[in-house]
This record gives structure tokens, sequence and C-alpha cells, in this order.
């Protein structure tokens, strides 16, 4: 059984198995109201460890941030991918999720030919292992997990600055007292998530307030 610390027991596991390219796998943003979810692959480098891998949930921001240099600067190959809103809206957060998991897997410039994954599966011909919580088991999900949420919270910077009103650069997307309140006030973008319950139910009100006005 796997140890409840982040580790590499599940990397040593498959290197045992005769697999050379482990990648973790692991998204961000599932959560949210607004945006794309983002994905990422990372394969490491066990000769050159990164101290503090943790899933990126439990690590406060600065400390991300400073991950994710690491991450880029040792990783043997890593990728970010995403998953737009309108793609979300279309095949559902979980398909969305999967899809952006598999686009960071095939951009990764050295091909992966073993994955471990945070919970769920991706339409692969790879061996392929879904880890509960693997982002706090695995280290490569949990480095995943880092480049998808640093990314991810960089591109709501920018689109708060797209869309301001909403507090995207706080919130991240979330459905913070900031962010209704701007949907109440200002009504979707087109970067919102339309079948998600609070955008579609404030998008909904505010067209029978236009049309019964």
């Amino acid at each position: 059984m796997a140890s409840s610390k982040c580790t590499f027991n599940l990397e040593h596991l498959a290197w045992q198995s005769g697999h050379t390219a482990i990648a973790g796998v692991d998204e961000a943003g599932r959560g949210c109201l607004f945006g794309p979810v983002y994905a990422a692959a990372v394969i490491l480098d066990p000769d050159r460890p990164i101290r503090g891998l943790n899933d990126s949930k439990l690590l406060d921001p600065p400390t991300r941030e400073r991950l994710a240099i690491l991450i880029r600067e040792r990783a043997v190959a890593f990728a970010v991918a995403s998953a737009t809103a309108a793609e979300i809206d279309r095949i559902n957060i979980l398909q969305a999720s999967r899809l952006a998991m598999r686009r960071a897997v095939e951009a990764l410039h050295i091909a992966a030919d073993y994955l471990l994954i945070d919970a769920t599966t991706v339409e692969l011909p790879l061996p392929q292992k879904p880890i509960i919580r693997g982002d706090a088991l695995s280290r490569s999900i949990a480095a995943a997990s880092i480049l998808a949420k640093t990314s991810r919270d960089a591109r709501l910077r920018e689109l708060d600055v797209i869309y301001p009103g909403y507090g995207l650069a706080s919130n991240k997307g979330y459905g913070a007292p900031v962010h209704l309140a701007g949907l109440d006030r200002l009504g979707p973008t087109p970067e919102h998530r339309m079948t998600y319950a609070p955008v579609r139910d404030r998008a909904q009100r505010s067209l029978f307030a236009e049309v019964t006005f």
C-alpha cells in the first residue's frame, strides 16, 4: 500500500516493471464557474529531486510558484494544456478534464510510457493507474497539480483584466461572494461555464428580467 506521504513509491513500482518515462497527470479548476480547466503532465528526474512537492491545494501560493519554477527547471519533460469553458459545457467537466489531461500527455516532448493520474484515466493507449488522492501520494502527480494550478491562476489574472468586476484575480473563478455579485450585476461572460447552476440560474433570471421589463 502506498504511503500517506507524498513519495516516489508509485513511480518506483512502475520503474521496477520496466517503465522509464512515467508521467504524473493532474488537473486544476474543475469546480470553478469561469474559464478553462487546466491539466499538466510531468516526468520527473529522480536524480534531480524537488523538496516539498505535495498536493497544490495544501500549499500556499508563494510555495506553489516557487515549486513550479523548480519543476520546469528540473523535470525531464512537462506540458500544460486546457479545455475551454465551451468544451466543458458541451461534454461536461469530467470529460473536459480528461480531454485536457490527454492533451497535456500528448504535448510532452518525451513520450510517456506509463501514466500516474489523479483519480481518473485518459483515453490514450498507454498503461496507466488512477490514484485516489494521487496528488498527495505521488510526487509526479503532485508536480502536475502544481503546474496545472499555477498555470491556470496566471491565466485567470490575465482574464481578470479582460473581464473586470468579477474578482477573478483573487477568486480564480470560484463562486466567491464578489464573483457571484459580479454575475448578478454584469451577467455571464463568454468564459463562464453556462451549465454550472450558479451561472445558469443567474443568466436565466437576467433574461427573464429583460423579457418582463
